[in-house]
């Protein structure tokens, strides 16, 4: 039967809010930008921002960082988490973790990336989570924050409401280097969006969302972690996006297959696959060799989804994950899929 899961409640305008970093610190590195997100979130959300030890501690024990984990769940005046930002690392957090405090007091919890590990965590115990949301990333570097992210920001957080998501209708994969001034103003190169691509029937689709990171999941599903079994995703939606890493489609590929043969991609009823980051501030490829490096990406997943379920219906390119502007997700909440009209709508109570 699939997994029912708790949604937390939202917080409420003069709650307190957990920024934490369960990865990577961040917010210890480049303190310019993780100040000026503070801010942004203190003014987009009402919520007032609180620091736990390592949320600026540049080098913290997995141990330490599981400690702020398991301290924001303890703490009753703490309404929500945020993570600063991804990492590599994450999976040595989970063994160090107490579900009880999570079950006991369940609050939103946000983050992308290496933060797919938690959300596997919160989803293992039971728990709603929302996939997406980086301070580092999307609220402190730039001019201002993207709608977008601001609009699924609050709804998750704080009002609750359904939105539909939009294309933005352009996307940057890099920002400016952090330690720039000028990435307190400046975004990175953007450039035009290319329309959703569909497959699979005309039908809609509302289900409960699962997945997170593909080269996270990997090492979840590795670890142990994640599903007993299929049967838990029935009917539900797969989300699937891939990192900074830039992994040829071919390994994107391997990836997927593995999905489908332990019967994940066989149990869901819709698969949404996020726009891909195909350069960063190393490799800028040209633009055609950009477009041709996401049409393999596309083609592979969507490929292998049809093969695995021929009844899925499948969404490539849609704003989440490792790309900005930036949706936030539910995780484990209801996303509507509606391969007829070509829309997608979130719920974010």
């Amino acid at each position: 039967m699939p997994q029912v899961l708790i949604r937390p409640p939202k917080a409420r305008p003069g709650d307190r809010i957990a920024v934490l970093s369960p990865s990577f610190a961040a917010a210890g590195a480049y303190p310019a930008v993780h100040e000026q997100a503070m801010r942004r979130l203190a003014e987009l959300t009402g919520l007032v921002p609180v620091e736990f030890p390592t949320t600026r501690r540049v080098g913290a024990s997995a141990a330490a960082r599981a400690a702020d984990v398991n301290a924001a769940f303890a703490d009753p005046t703490i309404r929500a988490i945020l993570t600063v930002l991804g990492g590599d690392d994450q999976i040595t957090v989970v063994p160090h973790l107490d579900a009880n405090l999570a079950r006991a007091d369940p609050k939103p919890f946000l983050g992308t990336s290496d933060n797919t590990n938690l959300h596997q965590w919160l989803w293992s115990a039971g728990i709603a989570s929302f996939y997406g949301g980086s301070s580092q990333v999307h609220l402190g570097p730039g001019p201002g924050v993207d709608d977008v992210h601001a609009r699924s920001l609050c709804a998750a957080l704080v009002t609750g409401e359904q939105l539909e998501v939009t294309d933005p209708g352009e996307s940057e994969d890099f920002g400016v280097d952090w330690g720039d001034p000028r990435a307190l103003e400046s975004f990175g190169e953007r450039e035009p969006t290319e329309p959703w691509s569909w497959y699979g029937p005309a039908r809609s689709v509302t289900g409960p969302t699962w997945g997170g990171c593909l080269e996270v999941i990997e090492w979840v599903l590795t670890a142990g972690r994640g599903p007993v079994s299929p049967d838990a995703l029935a009917g539900g939606v797969l989300l699937l996006e891939t990192s900074e890493e830039l992994l040829p489609a071919r390994n994107v590929g391997w990836i997927v297959r593995a999905l489908g043969e332990r019967g994940i991609l066989g149990a869901v009823d819709a698969v949404l696959v996020g726009r891909p980051p195909v350069s960063d501030h190393a490799r800028r490829p040209p633009a055609e060799e950009r477009r041709r490096l996401r049409t393999g990406q596309r083609d592979v997943v969507a490929g292998l989804v049809g093969q695995y379920n021929p009844d899925a219906v499948v969404c490539v390119g849609v704003p989440f994950g490792h790309t900005k502007p930036q949706w936030i997700l539910p995780h484990g909440g209801i996303v509507t899929v509606d391969g007829a009209g070509r829309r997608v709508h979130a719920d974010y109570t």
